[in-house]
Formats: C-alpha cells, structure tokens, sequence
C-alpha cells in the first residue's frame, strides 16, 4: 500500500491498495477509533481512515474534481447539518488539532452519536441548535472561516445565506451541498440547481459547481466565497 497527499488538497490522500483500487482517505485524528465502520489502513507510522464518496457528499465532490476545498489545517468550519458525524469527522481530521468544526445538528437522535464522536476529537464542538436561528448559536461559534452546509430543507439556501451573515468573515468560503428534491419535486433538478445559484450569485461568487451523480443522486455540491 502506498499513501500520497492529494494534488490539490492539503490533509487529504490517495492510498494506493495491494488490489489495484486507489480509494480517497484522511489521516485519522484518533487512531484505532473508527466513526461510522470506515476501514483503517496503516502506512508508515501513519493511521488512514478511508473515505467513502458513496457515505460523504464532500468526498463525492473530490471525486467529481471539484476545483477548491476550502477546509485546510487551522481552520474553523461551522458544519451546519452534522448529523451523526460522518463527514464532519474527516473536516475535523483535516483542519488538525489547531481547528476547530462546529457541528450544529437539530435532531437529537443522531446528535447522540455525534457527541460520542466529540467526546473523542477535541477540535469537534456539538450544537442542538436550528440552522434557521443563528443567534442561537452565536455565542458559541464566532467568526468562522468556512461554512459547510448539509441541510435537505426547501429554504436550504435562506438558511445557508442567514448563516454567512452572522459568522463567515469577509473573503471566507462556503460549500453548500444542494437537494433538489427537497426543494421542489415537480421540477428538474438542474433546473433547481441554477435558480438556486443565481439567488446565491447576488450574495456570493460561485467558485465551483459539481452534480454528485452517481455518488448521490439529485445532489449538486457548490463553493462559494464571501
């Protein structure tokens, strides 16, 4: 086996398997400790924890070669859907022990598993909170680098841009992944994705957009900058 650093992201990597297969991975912040059943690989004194894009919308964008990943060591990311910690776990391998994630989740069953993986990774801080109510978080939180939202809301979009307001420092990022189906089942869902960018397009700057087919169907990943 064989790890190398993505070409374009920092904290994230390639691992080279025996089999032939190269499957994306994080080095993991807590070695031994599996998330979500991930399989762990050990390379020279390193410990992986592979990436699933069929689990994880961001690393589905990653496979789609989606031009920028704005989570990178040191910085501070408000994770608005967290669910049970999936993906915000690899965010919180990759931002290191100098960042820290957020983790804003509205449904108390899978917050409970969420607060077992925070228990154990430091730089994870979890909220029962509504992403629809900022300040009610925002003693919390703070100015943040990134926003990364996973919310399968019709307002997905009003709740993304009422968080930019209130925490994402001038020139931050957003990456937002976008359900069509959650937003309008009676229309196609590339033409969901451009209404929605162009409501985005008066607040931000669209860096990029990926369809996440076939990894999850109907979804589309954007990045944004403030």
């Amino acid at each position: 086996m064989k790890a190398t650093e993505h070409e374009h992201f920092k904290h994230v990597y390639w691992i080279n398997l025996d089999d032939g297969t190269r499957k994306l991975a994080t080095v993991n912040l807590t070695p031994g400790i599996q998330v979500y059943g991930e399989k762990l690989v050990r390379i020279e004194e390193k410990e992986y924890r592979l990436w699933d894009p069929y689990r994880s919308k961001l690393a589905a964008a990653i496979f789609k070669n989606i031009k920028k990943i704005p989570v990178g060591p040191g910085k501070r990311v408000l994770y608005l859907g967290a669910a049970s910690g999936t993906t915000s776990s690899h965010v919180s391998d990759i931002i290191g022990p100098n960042g820290c994630v957020y983790c804003v989740e509205v449904s108390s069953r899978p917050l409970r598993d969420l607060l077992l993986v925070c228990k154990r990774r430091l730089n994870m801080v979890p909220i029962l909170a509504n992403a629809r109510q900022p300040c009610n978080y925002c003693m919390l939180v703070g100015d943040t680098d990134v926003i990364y939202q996973d919310i399968a809301q019709p307002d997905q979009t009003d709740i993304l841009l009422k968080n930019v307001k209130v925490f994402l420092q001038e020139g931050g990022y957003t990456v937002l992944a976008l359900k069509a189906r959650s937003i309008d089942v009676t229309k196609e869902p590339r033409e969901i994705f451009r209404n929605e960018v162009e409501k985005l397009e008066k607040e931000m700057e669209v860096i990029d957009a990926k369809i996440l087919d076939p990894y999850e169907k109907d979804h589309a990943m954007l990045v944004l900058k403030k």
